[in-house]
């Protein structure tokens, strides 16, 4: 088959490695200038950092892909453990450190940080959410997922069902199982894994926690944006042709099949198959001009999701210093994280006190001087949009730029040092990164898991038009490397495993 891939997004150069081993001829459009989505490592003067994913976590998806197409991962990156995890800091001074690849030593860390009753409660926590995981991995992570109908069909449906209990919310799990609210803000974090709201995100996301816990957090050795540059390569050996700094223009449907695409240029190709690694939304509203029947329908039920949270980041060269070096990843909490998410998803603004995110990379090769620090900085935020119902306008430097400064006076007053180093700062704003890779508003995950019915609402990774498909955090099973990394793998093998495919003979 001849196939045309639009994006040069991690899941879409997935798919097109798999695919092009598979033996199709397969070409690749992408109209910026690099690979990688949002997949980056940036260097800005002396220090390096990591503008998208900042954490690997299940990486089996990728040392499956990279051995399954080539050498080893490991023969291609060094990856590293990252320990602790995680360093959370509450507003009333506290701490606790998760360790890596070990509750044993997690929970010691919570009982010594809070109590014993506090480690005990997130133990019996974490055993509901393995069960969670177990049950929901293979029907709503590693299988297309194409209806609630198809659910229904499990012998175990009903059993399984009482486990995950899609009626019940993250922020209502965190409220039944955990007595300390410091560790209620911990569980409800990982809501914003997929860009939601931890008072509508399902139950379910608490399976995050397990698997960060149980396959690790890891560092990629020069940055992640190491991984986007090897997935390429991987890509260029088994044959797959990158037209990059060449957007797509349109995807061609004909009687409701898709044949191929026209370039901004104007150049029409012919294609047996089309992958769509832009946003859904993008995909659907823009890139397909058809309003036929179903391909209005796509758009209802793509419109009925609520975008996913946006992100505000700053990336901070810091000169060396005689201060102890943070850890690889600590996160402030604010007094009030309910504020944050009404900011967000209620008043579209904003949030005045965010939860910060502090990655500060133990890894001398992504600075020039020893002892320096890269340190990227994201605050949740909401979308960008003129509309003030919708998102907020961050078009405004002058704002952002005094919003920069907010966020690093509540730095410091964590006791953390940050103008006496300061070098360099460089602001990035959701307006930036809709810009930069076509995310409508800069929404990060695509739309939110905010509601029981949100996964099925998301992109089908095998569209209903037919000859089309679609891969990466906005599509099934959602956002972050090792979901959009499954994605493309699911759409290989939707394509491998498609009946009566004639090849285009244009």
């Amino acid at each position: 088959m001849k196939i045309s891939i639009v994006g040069a997004g991690v899941g879409g150069m997935i798919a097109a490695a798999r695919l092009a081993k598979a033996g199709h001829s397969v070409t690749v459009y992408e109209g910026s200038d690099r690979v990688g989505g949002k997949l980056r490592t940036e260097w800005i003067g002396r220090y390096a950092f990591d503008t998208g994913p900042s954490l690997l976590t299940l990486p089996a998806v990728y040392r499956d892909f990279f051995l399954k197409t080539g050498k080893h991962m490991g023969q291609e990156m060094e990856v590293v453990s990252v320990n602790p995890s995680f360093d959370y800091r509450f507003a009333d001074g506290s701490n606790v450190k998760f360790a890596n690849l070990s509750r044993h030593e997690t929970l010691k860390s919570i009982a010594e940080s809070f109590s014993q009753e506090s480690a005990q409660q997130w133990d019996s926590l974490m055993s509901v959410a393995e069960k969670m995981w177990d049950i929901s991995r293979e029907p709503f992570i590693e299988s297309e997922l194409r209806s609630p109908l198809s659910l229904l069909k499990r012998p175990t449906f009903l059993k399984d069902l009482f486990t995950i209990k899609p009626w019940q919310s993250l922020r209502q799990l965190a409220n039944d199982e955990l007595t300390d609210i410091r560790l209620r803000y911990i569980l409800d974090r990982y809501a914003t894994y997929s860009g939601s709201d931890p008072r509508k995100a399902p139950a379910v996301l608490s399976s995050i926690a397990f698997v960060e816990e149980t396959f690790g957090a890891w560092h990629i050795k020069g940055g992640l944006g190491t991984m986007a540059e090897a997935i390429y390569a991987r890509c260029v050996k088994h044959g797959v042709h990158f037209e990059l700094s060449t957007p797509v223009q349109e995807i061609i449907l004909n009687q409701g099949k898709v044949t191929g695409i026209i370039l901004s240029n104007g150049q029409r190709v012919e294609s047996d198959a089309v992958v769509s690694n832009a946003d859904a939304s993008f995909t659907y509203n823009t890139l397909i001009k058809s309003n036929s029947r179903r391909v209005k329908k796509i758009r209802r039920n793509l419109a009925k999701s609520e975008a996913s949270l946006a992100g505000f980041s700053l990336l901070l060269g810091l000169r060396p210093s005689d201060e102890p070096m943070l850890e690889h990843h600590t996160i402030l909490f604010p007094q009030d994280y309910d504020k944050e998410f009404d900011s967000i998803f209620t008043e579209r603004k904003p949030v005045s006190e965010p939860t910060i995110y502090l990655c500060a990379p133990h890894d001398p090769t992504m600075v020039k001087t020893q002892n320096s620090v890269g340190l990227f900085v994201l605050v949740n935020a909401p979308v960008h949009s003129l509309d003030p119902t919708q998102g907020w306008n961050w078009s405004d430097e002058k704002f952002n730029n005094e919003y920069a400064h907010q966020i690093i006076d509540q730095i410091e007053s964590r006791g953390i040092s940050i103008r006496d180093r300061l070098e360099t700062m460089t602001i990035r704003t959701p307006l930036q990164l809709q810009v930069s890779v076509n995310a409508p508003g800069g929404s990060i995950y695509g739309s939110s898991s905010n509601g029981a019915r949100a996964a099925f609402l998301r992109a089908k990774n095998r569209s209903s038009i037919k000859g089309l498909y679609l891969v990466g955090g906005s599509a099934h099973p959602g956002g972050g490397l090792p979901l959009v990394g499954i994605s493309g793998d699911l759409v290989a093998s939707a394509i491998g495993s498609a009946k009566n495919v004639q090849p285009n003979k244009g």
